[in-house]
């Protein structure tokens, strides 16, 4: 059910607009660049009301085929409601040294990689970006390598914060994502 906001204009003339029910949860409250584009992405606008897994990425880790795995997730559940966001970040050991249509190419070529991808990011206390920042003091951990995930609910809350060692197919976190699913 709709709600409405009446205004009184002039005597006689009531304009009436829909009121937005809630507003955008902190944890998608960003407009963030796609990866080697120029197109930005309200986060709120495209993932509101989705579940989301946010993992910051790199092309030269011994993590790095945890892409594969993300890949899976995503086509296996994308149905349902799940986005995995990708962060590219050169903020460990430089293991992200490329250009942005570098590491795009090498997503899709060597993984398939088809869930959106973001511009390079920090994702490293102190300097992380926004989006880092605010998934970092309210997880009250920042990534220590990378491939660490983040998960949200559908009403946007933080729910989840998953270290590079667990893999995107790890029960602890395929069940999480299933039950948020459900919800």
């Amino acid at each position: 059910m709709k709600a409405w906001l009446s205004l009184l204009l002039l005597p006689g003339l009531v304009l009436s607009l829909p009121v937005i029910a809630s507003e955008c949860p902190a944890s998608l409250d960003f407009s963030l660049r796609t990866l080697n584009e120029q197109q930005t992405v309200n986060l709120c606008e495209r993932y509101r009301h989705k579940v989301v897994l946010i993992v910051n990425t790199a092309s030269k880790c011994a993590f790095t085929p945890q892409y594969e795995g993300l890949e899976a997730l995503y086509a296996r559940y994308r149905s349902q409601g799940l986005v995995v966001l990708g962060f590219p970040s050169n903020d460990f050991a430089h293991q992200e040294p490329g250009s942005e249509a570098e590491i795009r190419r090498f997503c899709r070529l060597t993984y398939g990689v088809e869930f959106p991808m973001f511009a390079k990011t920090r994702v490293r206390e102190p300097h992380a970006d926004p989006l880092y920042a605010w998934l970092g003091r309210t997880a009250g951990e920042f990534p220590q390598w990378n491939f660490h995930k983040y998960l949200l609910d559908r009403q946007g809350r933080l729910v989840g914060s998953y270290p590079a060692q667990v893999r995107p197919d790890a029960p602890a976190l395929t069940q999480r994502i299933e039950a948020l699913l459900q919800k």
